[in-house]
């Protein structure tokens, strides 16, 4: 009927996939317990929540508690993203027991481009993270344009490298947090990252081609084997800090895309997403009242310096989001990656034909064939 409010989501249902800030919260209305209807249930829930939760949660060490200026919590999750301890991380932060954080809304490093990933089971990523496939490279140059959808096939190699070492899929930890969402009352879920595209066009825009080449050679030939230990020392902030001095070092220019300017969308998102909930009043003659939410962040270990860094700075995210013009460098580089490309699928058909023709000629009917041939061709 019309007016009526719908029931909460029960720990069966999923969570609504969003990318705004979390709006306001029904009210919290008395209702009799042996009699009560479905807005009521929703009311009392609501209340119960709010009760539970505390204020100095039991939180893991790889949490980091920021607060804004209206009093609303966020509890930034650094994760490693091959890890089974980040998974349990999230779980421990999300799930009402032992922690109670009772979150208002989980954001989680993901754009709309990698929301798949979510649904997916584990054996399904698996596969797909291990093969990197033609119809895999069309799709990101369609969507990235060739340079980019070149360098992302790259990025998605080392990944690949990665999975096959340890025989874990990526994003395990954004896939817990998408399922324990959906057993918090009223918890929304937001996608927090900026769009893979943008940040790829940006990032290639500010390589030099020395760079580019540089780059891709590295990832190319990428082939260290990987431990579960190395990927959890990865969550030591000590060793996180040098591996990020050495890249800036390299890559200046593709840390700031890829590390900086990603601090900056995702310290954006999660002070949006931390505003305070409005309860909705019994008349409109009752003063408004508001409480302090509480959002979980899920992301990687790497993100959370900048993002405390950035957290009571004011932000401009309109820069970071536009896509520079192609420079005359920038097409030399295009124009230099295509020629490389076609170089290399005309000399990998060169070479299979020339290998065919040897295998073909070596057989003895086409020796014999050729021998006829010989015989029936006048001579001079």
């Amino acid at each position: 009927p019309e007016g009526q409010r719908r029931p909460p989501r029960g720990a069966d249902t999923e969570p609504v996939v969003t990318s705004g800030a979390s709006e306001a919260v029904p009210r919290v209305l008395p209702g009799d317990p042996q009699n009560l209807s479905d807005v009521d249930a929703f009311n009392l829930l609501l209340e119960m929540k709010l009760k539970r939760r505390r204020e100095r949660p039991n939180l893991p060490r790889t949490v980091t508690e920021l607060v804004a200026e209206d009093g609303s919590r966020v509890y930034v999750v650094g994760t490693a993203h091959f890890s089974d301890d980040s998974k349990r991380d999230v779980v421990k932060t999300c799930r009402p027991f032992p922690c109670w954080v009772q979150p208002d809304v989980v954001v989680v490093e993901l754009c709309q481009y990698r929301v798949s990933m979510l649904k997916m089971d584990e054996r399904t990523l698996l596969r797909e993270a291990k093969e990197i496939s033609l119809e895999k490279l069309q799709q990101a140059v369609r969507q990235n344009g060739v340079a980019s959808g070149l360098m992302q096939m790259l990025l998605l190699k080392v990944s690949a490298h990665i999975t096959e070492q340890l025989g874990v899929a990526p994003g395990g930890e954004f896939r817990e947090a998408f399922k324990e969402a959906s057993r918090v009352p009223f918890c929304k879920f937001h996608l927090g990252d900026r769009p893979i595209p943008v940040t790829f066009k940006r990032a290639i825009a500010a390589l030099s081609l020395w760079q580019k080449v540089k780059l891709a050679w590295g990832l190319c030939f990428l082939s260290d084997p990987i431990s579960k230990d190395d990927v959890e020392r990865c969550k030591q902030k000590d060793l996180l800090e040098q591996m990020m001095a050495e890249m800036v070092g390299e890559f200046p220019d593709l840390h700031r895309t890829i590390v900086s300017e990603r601090d900056v969308y995702l310290t954006y998102m999660l002070r949006q997403a931390a505003r305070r909930l409005e309860l909705p009043r019994a008349s409109d003659a009752e003063p408004r009242k508001c409480v302090p939410s509480v959002v979980v962040g899920v992301v990687g270990m790497g993100h959370v310096p900048g993002i405390e860094k950035n957290w009571t700075t004011d932000l401009n995210i309109q820069e970071i989001m536009t896509v520079p013009p192609p420079s005359a460098s920038g097409r030399v580089s295009r124009l230099a990656v295509k020629a490389a490309f076609l170089g290399l699928l005309g000399y990998g058909l060169y070479w299979t034909g020339r290998r065919a023709a040897s295998l073909l000629l070596a057989l003895p009917a086409a020796r014999h064939c050729l021998q006829r041939l010989s015989d029936a061709w006048p001579h001079k």
